[in-house]
């Protein structure tokens, strides 16, 4: 009997302990669901307190709070958050201990700490004093609405920002989770010092991204101010947080440097990673050689030898090396092409093809109009040890010949088979008298 009796006391202290604000009181309950619309985006001045129910300070706060609450009633607001609940939105304001209290006047999203007294008078006298100053920031022209302070991607000074794609809660599944791309998502808050010096350097790195990887790798931002049930789904503490999401996978932390030539080297390698390897084209036409080459940093140009001379088998092996080579340096994205031995002699003359014979490889750099030669075997280890060279920016190079990429033959694909020889006209000699053609010697 006795330890049931202490039983319901204990559960009756907890259920106390966790409920320290009720519906009839003046204190407003806030959440993370309601936080932003009713604080964040709110014109009026509000006094809010970061409390855990565990906490014995908390506890001996709660009726003074409920005091100023009622006596502040249409002139201040008052609210109260459990942090323990809401760890999230505790951490976004830096809240360490309790009960913390913070002002949220003009600026909303950059609170001032309330260090007055923790009595009902103390409190409503530190709310009139910031009221005082709240009305002088609105005569000066100052707001306090949701937009004071905040930053944006959508565009303004400070350069482009056109390829961040801005995120919410309501946006970010369909968008991320369901996108077979690779997203790098800033989580962010508008008042952040570190996330404003970012900000450039995002923006400038989503655009060479975009164009690096063919939108395959896409830059975002959340503002974790707003979208706070993002934020609180990937235990967002600290500002910027950057994350990687990946089809099917769990999202990572990015951990590397926060400069744009950092931000797209990351970014570049998640597209190698998950890219397949480039395609091997024959030049069938010039609409090739000109998208190949001028989309890519260098293209790769392979001149096989004559089907007649390796058959199929021999020319698969050749392709197969090329392959390897161009899996190997897939981040590097350059293009690859190939043509058999004389069906493109204007572009084997402007690359100085075709006097020291076939297999041969060159590299080509279409905006500079200068190409490289591979000196060495057509093999993995010589093919390797060439575009080493070229991705350290080393090797001879020379002008293409005229300087520009030669007229290219339209010609049939090669269709896998061995090559066979043309076939030669029967001579019909039914009718000719051999005996005839001897006397006419004669």
């Amino acid at each position: 009997m006795a330890r049931a009796f202490l039983g319901a006391v204990a559960c009756t202290l907890i259920l106390a302990a966790s409920a320290m604000y009720s519906p009839s009181d003046d204190v407003i309950e806030l959440t993370l669901s309601n936080f932003n619309k009713e604080v964040i985006q709110s014109d009026s001045l509000w006094l809010v307190e970061f409390y855990a129910p565990w906490c014995g300070h908390c506890q001996r706060l709660t009726p003074d709070w409920k005091k100023a609450a009622t006596a502040l009633k249409g002139v201040v607001k008052v609210g109260a958050v459990n942090a323990d609940q809401h760890q999230s939105l505790g951490g976004q304001y830096g809240v360490r201990g309790f009960p913390t209290i913070k002002i949220f006047g003009a600026n909303k999203n950059k609170p001032d700490d309330y260090q007055g007294g923790r009595t009902a008078d103390a409190i409503i006298d530190a709310a009139l004093n910031s009221l005082r100053s709240f009305v002088k920031d609105r005569l000066g022209g100052r707001s306090g609405g949701s937009d004071s302070g905040r930053q944006s991607y959508s565009g303004g000074s400070g350069g482009s920002k056109k390829d961040v794609i801005d995120l919410t809660d309501d946006t970010f599944d369909k968008n991320v989770l369901n996108s077979d791309d690779v997203w790098l998502v800033e989580f962010y808050a508008p008042w952040c010092g570190h996330c404003k010096t970012l900000e450039p350097e995002w923006a400038a790195a989503a655009t060479e991204v975009k164009e690096k990887t063919n939108g395959k790798v896409k830059l975002a931002a959340v503002d974790a101010t707003v979208s706070q049930v993002l934020a609180s789904r990937y235990g967002i503490r600290g500002f910027p947080t950057i994350k990687i999401f990946q089809k099917g996978e769990e999202p990572v932390d990015y951990d590397g440097g926060r400069t744009k030539p950092d931000i797209v080297a990351r970014a570049v390698d998640l597209f190698s990673e998950n890219a397949p390897p480039p395609e091997i084209n024959e030049i069938l036409n010039g609409d090739i050689v000109k998208k190949t080459c001028e989309e890519h940093q260098l293209c790769i140009v392979a001149v096989l030898p004559h089907i007649l001379d390796t058959g199929a088998a021999g020319r698969n092996s050749y392709l197969e090396v090329m392959l390897k080579m161009a899996d190997k340096y897939k981040k590097k994205m350059w293009g690859w092409l190939w043509a058999e031995a004389g069906t493109q002699m204007d572009l084997e003359t402007s690359l100085g093809i075709g006097g020291f014979g076939y297999p041969a490889m060159a590299a080509i750099n279409a905006r500079k109009m200068k190409f490289a030669l591979l000196k060495g075997s057509f093999s993995e280890q010589g093919i390797n040890e060439f575009l080493r060279e070229l991705s350290y920016g080393r090797g001879s190079t020379s002008p293409v010949g005229g300087g520009a990429i030669p007229k290219i033959n339209t010609v049939e694909p090669w269709d896998g088979k061995d090559g066979e020889l043309p076939a030669e006209d029967d001579i019909d000699l039914s009718d000719v008298e051999l005996d005839d053609i001897g006397k006419d010697e004669l």
